[in-house]
């Protein structure tokens, strides 16, 4: 780890899952992920320490934060987003929103179809594809053969299935999530115009409110 490289810290808990790493300069230094359907606010701040400590780093140590933003599951993307609004607030440091759609793609192949399982036999989708992007969407997975172009890979949830209903081929994302939402982070934390983190939810909520309650998110 060299003193000038940048330290970034990216987390996310959209999806059934706690996950947190570390990036020095192009290098993931440090990570963890824990599977778990439910429970990620109560060990997401001490999985990042775990993270944090692993590396020898401290909170204050920290450049900017990459945080997950959906979409995903309401409460856990609310978690992790007002998470990263507290720490930035509270360190003075940058906090970048990223979508798991865009941290599936990075450094994949092109062109490429990145989704996600929206539950209901239904995908969050987005194509990535020069001159023929299309996306974020809320699709019937029925519907997806409408995304195929020639030569595309399906990267992310029920992959396997996407690519057998279009005729394509399927891969794994080159980077896990979190180590993902901290390379993408890397790459904007200096923009000027940054925005702040938001939850990116695509479909309205279930009708049925979720028996945890996440985070209050305050506007800005």
């Amino acid at each position: 780890m060299s003193p000038s490289d940048p330290l970034i810290l990216g987390f996310d808990t959209s999806a059934a899952h706690c996950a947190a790493a570390l990036l020095s300069g192009n290098r993931v230094i440090s990570a963890a992920h824990e599977e778990m359907g439910k429970g990620q606010a109560e060990r997401l701040m001490p999985l990042i320490q775990d993270v944090l400590d692993e590396a020898g780093v401290a909170l204050r140590d920290l450049d900017a934060i990459g945080v997950g933003i959906g979409p995903g599951n309401f409460t856990g993307i609310r978690i992790s987003v007002s998470a990263a609004r507290g720490l930035g607030l509270a360190l003075g440091i940058p906090a970048v929103g990223v979508t798991l759609l865009d941290a599936l793609a990075l450094d994949g192949p092109r062109p490429m179809l990145a989704c996600l399982d929206a539950r209901r036999d239904n995908l969050y989708l987005q194509r990535f594809a020069d001159g023929a992007e299309r996306g974020p969407d809320l699709v019937p997975l029925s519907e997806a053969r409408d995304w195929a172009l020639p030569g595309i890979t399906v990267v992310g949830q029920r992959s396997d299935e996407v690519a057998q209903s279009i005729g394509a081929a399927h891969a794994p994302a080159a980077h896990a999530p979190a180590s993902a939402i901290a390379r993408l982070a890397a790459k904007h934390w200096q923009d000027p115009d940054l925005p702040r983190p938001a939850p990116l939810y695509i479909r309205p909520a279930d009708a049925a409110p979720s028996r945890e309650t996440g985070p209050v998110i305050l506007p800005g």
